[in-house]
């Protein structure tokens, strides 16, 4: 059954190597090359979203790139997804810059 209280956030909708055929949602202004999992947690965290344990799947498959273990969180539906996305991309950057 759809849950509409929350949002799947998949990892490859930040990977600037993928198209966005392929599945990637922001500009490539704003993707980074080979995004982790925990880079997605501590942007989502860092953005206070609603995230547990529980709602954090790292063995998930995203069905454009079924042949690759991307993963994904799911978080509780407060904004539009397009503008969660978008912030959590620009946390990703914000944090890369940070550690080089």
């Amino acid at each position: 059954m759809k849950d509409y209280d929350h949002q799947i956030i998949w990892l490859d909708y930040f990977n600037k190597n993928l198209s966005r055929k392929k599945g990637r949602k922001v500009g490539k202004n704003i993707s980074v090359y080979d995004p982790t999992m925990q880079e997605l947690i501590d942007a989502s965290k860092t953005l206070e979203l609603d995230l547990s344990e529980e709602n954090i799947n790292n063995q998930a498959r995203y069905p454009r790139r079924s042949f690759v273990k991307s993963g994904y969180i799911m978080i509780s539906k407060k904004e539009k997804k397009s503008t969660v996305v978008n912030q959590i991309a620009k946390k990703m950057i914000e944090t890369r810059q940070q550690k080089h």
